[in-house]
């Protein structure tokens, strides 16, 4: 395969929209008026393994270009399974294993020939816990691009925008040389931004980032996420309705079924559409009820 993913480390330029992405069908639960007319992802039957436990079922779905998408549903329903998909995190997983295709601008992520170094120096990932560095918050910021061998030309110029877009230069400009450790939890999961923007990403994977937040760290979080939002594709797992509902362009919801045989409970895809009407006007009964909150 000749893809712009499989370069070198130190590649920086998108990969053509050169593929056409068809738009699942009808069986996937995604509405054809809302499929996305530029998509960053498409992924079509995948399925996820962990040894012989079935996470997840079956998953089609699109995402769209400079938009917020939000993946709810109950506790294990496989919403961050897939989410971990987007940029190949499961490889860590030495039971995990994979079936189908996810492809980013019409390449698959999973081909053998794809750098997977690559692969997430382009799709960024925030984690559910602030995860700084033991290192100062500008090394933190300059981590990324230095073991990726990137080409920056002013480190501190490249460091201090990318702390301007994760709106904590002012609170940090005076302290660069201090621990991160030193910040508030919202600080820090605002500096785990900057340093996976750092990379000059395409798409930013956010995994529940605010359960760990009061409500005005998490606010701060969901007003940096729509102004993110003008540079970046943005897929957030979340919990909470109200964040999916203030923050996503769309929403999908999923929920698990139990295995007859084994109990065992695997991850299915309900439905997928506009957030205003997963919220307003849900087609299965299944998403009502977890919304209204009457299960899950």
């Amino acid at each position: 395969m000749n893809t712009p993913l499989a370069r070198s480390r130190t590649s920086t330029g998108m990969p053509p929209l050169s593929h056409e992405i068809r738009t699942p069908d009808a069986s996937t639960h995604q509405t054809a008026s809302i499929a996305p007319a530029h998509p960053v992802f498409a992924i079509k039957g995948l399925n996820v393994f962990y040894g012989g436990f079935h996470a997840v079922h079956d998953v089609d779905l699109t995402f769209a270009k400079n938009e917020i998408t939000a993946l709810i549903g109950p506790s294990g329903c496989g919403k961050s399974t897939v989410l971990r998909c987007l940029n190949r995190m499961n490889d860590l997983i030495g039971s995990a294993r994979i079936e189908g295709q996810v492809l980013y601008h019409g390449v698959d992520i999973y081909d053998a020939k794809v750098d997977p170094i690559e692969v997430r120096r382009r799709i960024g990932m925030v984690f559910q816990k602030p995860n700084p560095f033991p290192k100062s918050i500008f090394d933190n910021v300059a981590y990324g691009p230095r073991v990726t061998g990137m080409s920056i030309d002013n480190m501190d110029d490249h460091v201090e925008d990318c702390l301007r877009k994760a709106s904590l230069w002012d609170e940090v400009k005076s302290k660069l040389k201090d621990s991160a450790y030193g910040l508030s939890g919202g600080q820090q999961q605002r500096l785990c931004i900057a340093r996976a923007i750092a990379t000059r990403p395409d798409v930013i994977l956010m995994d529940e980032p605010c359960s760990a937040l009061d409500p005005i760290a998490t606010a701060a979080i969901e007003d940096l996420m729509l102004e993110l939002r003008n540079d970046y594709t943005i897929i957030i797992v979340t919990h909470n309705m109200q964040q999916a509902g203030r923050v996503a362009d769309r929403t999908a919801f999923f929920t698990a079924l139990p295995d007859e045989r084994t109990g065992d409970r695997t991850g299915v895809l309900v439905e997928y559409d506009l957030t205003s009407t997963i919220f307003s006007n849900p087609s299965d009964e299944r998403t009502e009820a977890y919304i209204s909150g009457r299960f899950g």
